[in-house]
């Protein structure tokens, strides 16, 4: 949350030009460690002002408003939350608000829940499919609301907009948690608010909703088999959502005019590629319509078939590799899902593949030929191999080589990493990916940061949160050889990863448990991969409470820099035919992986006694 205050003293604030945008910047920039975008800042100037106004109008001045209130668990906003007294129970009341500045919009020709907007050249989600999401998303996870969600109500207050100018975004149900109302409607708004809200101090609610216990976020595999075999369990926010319906537009536009359609999904870790892809993967499948899920990654993929797939063996089938499709039949699919799509490569061929299918297809290809609708869901900051190739202009330049058109949506919220944008930032920086220096961390109350001088003290601190009931995880940088072949009459798993007179083992490798350690592709989500360290191929697309990351010798921060050591690192898929340029990279891109693993939390040691000297310069908390 940005600021609260009631609204009478935000209506005086909003009267001095400036004064409250000014501020809102200020502590966006505090909160956010980047200047907030100027249309949302006018947004400040401009609807702000027009809603206080329409509280004091209406004898509200004593409720509280929350402005730039945060989404638990996640770096989603809603703009407004007015907290107060009901006026008939005199419970707790809670309206939140969506603030548009739009004069016109109307429904997209192919789905009522999106709609587009002259100055946009995409469709966006229907604002009152929006705020139900937000309230939705709030009663689902702030525990202050369990016991009494019909507290909630949300409105989408569009107040340049006259009916005529929005009346076909009206096609959507209305209800208490997703209403809509335009300028021509201002004095409905008025008695809604008054039905909802009474002439008394709101400050109470506010501190309740504030103070609400932050319920645990539904983690991916928990509840996979769900999702795919009964009914939805994520809530999706807007750019979610929009992806969602902006693939099933694409469903029916595709069945309707036998024509294919491409659709690219990008957004960093957390963001919810892959509680989209099961959103999708869920409702096509209870609709009967042909659709697979396919990954570039056995962990993730073995995962899914064994948590969605736990008892019934054609949900398992579901889930495939993207090689699976070399010999796929043009159009077979309506839909096919492609999760992790970072991880794709150049070619599906690799040394088992059969002479005849050796045609140097590109893989991309192939799976845009085997769906009506293909769906790349991806991450270009986690391409981590020499080979992956999946990027936005990549996918993009495959299609227009199809003659197909392709449709990009980007996710700007994120939901790993306590929903903190500051920390995924401060990732970004002190890696380097995007040429900015890194930076003091400070804490933002979302995510926690920690670093350990030993890796002794990061795994008895972990250990310690396990006993409290957290998961947790300890990884690695790929800089210590991996034993592959371990005999049936060793006692314990030989203790690869070796720093100091600490020893631990890597996670197995193959699909076998052994010794009490679960298999490789199960290392992130069977409670038995504590005490085994996971590299990036076994962490990645997965999270957990608490990571651990143990920095290796093969990023190593020298003086002013960063200094990559490739004779440190022992990935065999780096080659003497990989430049120093690419192996630099994706040993970043490895740590970054790593890095944003955690849920609740991230402890870090480097084996390096000045890289730990840096890190401690810039995080302040330590073991």
């Amino acid at each position: 949350m940005l600021f609260r205050e009631s609204s009478a003293s935000l209506a005086t604030r909003t009267h001095v030009e400036g004064q409250l945008a000014r501020l809102l910047a200020e502590n966006f920039l505090h909160k956010h460690r980047h200047q907030p975008q100027p249309a949302e800042v006018r947004s400040w100037e401009r609807s702000i002002p027009a809603l206080t106004n329409a509280l004091v109008e209406a004898g509200l001045g004593e409720v509280e408003v929350l402005l730039e209130y945060g989404l638990p668990l996640t770096s989603k906003r809603a703009d407004v939350i007015l907290a107060g007294v009901h006026p008939g129970t005199g419970e707790h009341s809670y309206v939140v608000v969506e603030l548009k500045q739009w004069s016109e919009a109307y429904p997209d020709e192919d789905d009522p829940l999106l709609c587009r907007i002259p100055a946009y050249p995409r469709p966006v989600l229907n604002p009152i499919e929006q705020v139900r999401g937000y309230c939705d998303y709030l009663i689902s996870f702030n525990g202050a609301l369990e016991r009494m969600p019909e507290a909630v109500a949300g409105v989408a207050y569009l107040h340049n907009a006259s009916d005529s100018g929005v009346a076909g975004l009206r096609s959507v149900v209305e209800d208490d948690r997703g209403r809509m109302f335009t300028g021509d409607q201002r004095g409905a708004l008025l008695g809604y608010l008054r039905s909802r809200l009474a002439s008394k101090p709101g400050a109470e609610a506010a501190d309740a909703l504030l103070q609400g216990k932050v319920r645990p976020s539904r983690q991916l595999m928990s509840v996979a088999a769900e999702e795919v075999r009964e009914r939805e369990q994520f809530v999706l926010l807007d750019d979610q959502r929009l992806a969602y319906e902006t693939v099933m537009s694409a469903v029916r536009r595709a069945r309707r005019s036998n024509r294919k359609q491409v659709v690219v999904v990008a957004g960093g870790p957390g963001s919810g590629k892959s509680v989209i892809a099961l959103s999708l993967l869920g409702d096509l499948y209870r609709r009967g319509v042909p659709a697979l899920h396919a990954t570039g990654s056995q962990s993730f993929t073995r995962t899914m078939r064994k948590v969605a797939g736990a008892r019934k063996p054609d949900v398992q089938r579901l889930f495939r590799y993207f090689n699976s499709f070399m010999e796929a039949e043009t159009n077979d699919l309506d839909v096919l899902v492609c999760d992790e799509a970072h991880r794709l490569r150049k070619t599906s061929a690799n040394r088992y593949t059969k002479a005849a299918l050796r045609t140097g297809r590109p893989q991309v290809a192939e799976l845009m030929d085997a769906a009506r609708v293909p769906v790349f869901l991806l991450d270009q900051h986690q391409v981590v191999r020499p080979g992956e190739m999946g990027t936005v202009e990549q996918i993009e330049t495959a299609a227009a080589e199809q003659d197909l058109d392709c449709t990009v949506v980007r996710l700007d919220s994120q939901f790993r990493c306590g929903g903190s944008d500051a920390y995924l930032r401060w990732v970004v920086d002190l890696l380097g990916l995007e040429g900015n220096e890194p930076s003091a961390w400070e804490p933002d109350g979302k995510v926690q940061l920690l670093t350990a001088d030993s890796p002794q003290e990061l795994e008895d601190f972990l250990d310690d949160r396990r006993a409290h009931g957290y998961g947790a995880r300890m990884s690695a940088g790929y800089c210590w050889p991996w034993t592959r072949k371990i005999s049936p009459n060793m006692q314990s798993l030989p203790a690869d990863v070796v720093i100091g007179d600490w020893a631990r083992p890597w996670n197995l490798y193959g699909n076998r448990a052994l010794l009490g350690a679960p298999p490789a592709p199960l290392w992130a989500t069977d409670p038995a991969g504590f005490g085994q360290i996971g590299c990036v191929y076994t962490a990645q697309g997965f999270e957990y409470d608490w990571s651990g990351v143990i920095m290796g010798p093969d990023l190593v921060w020298r003086t002013d820099r960063w200094v990559m050591d490739r004779s440190a690192s022992k990935d065999p898929s780096f080659t003497k035919a990989t430049p120093d340029e690419e192996v630099d990279r994706l040993v970043r891109n490895t740590y970054k992986v790593l890095l944003t693993r955690g849920m609740i939390g991230t402890v870090v040691h480097s084996t390096d006694a000045e890289t730990r000297e840096k890190l401690r310069s810039l995080v302040p908390s330590a073991l």
